[in-house]
């Protein structure tokens, strides 16, 4: 299996792969980490958005350079905020 050779295709598989693991970590019922990294993999998506050249952004690119930022931006945030702002549940 080759690499791709975009670094911005390399920046989004590693978002999936973050994304995955947040989703085996609810799976294993530690959904506010799980959430969380997959917030983070999201904000870390945007911040590579911004850093990497358009000419090398391949799966990275989804819309214009605003929309990508401002929509992995808001949902990165609210998946961060999202499991702090949720108060434990006794039982």
């Amino acid at each position: 299996m080759k690499a791709p050779r975009s670094r911005g295709s390399q920046f989004y598989l590693l978002q999936l792969l973050a994304v995955v693991v947040g989703l085996a970590l609810v799976g294993a019922g530690q959904w506010r980490l799980g959430i969380g990294a997959i917030g983070m993999a999201f904000v870390a998506g945007a911040l590579a958005r911004v850093v990497v050249p358009i000419d090398h952004t391949g799966m990275l690119r989804v819309r214009g350079k605003v929309f990508d930022v401002v929509w992995m931006s808001l949902l990165g945030t609210a998946l961060i905020v999202l499991p702090i702002l949720i108060p434990n549940q006794p039982g």
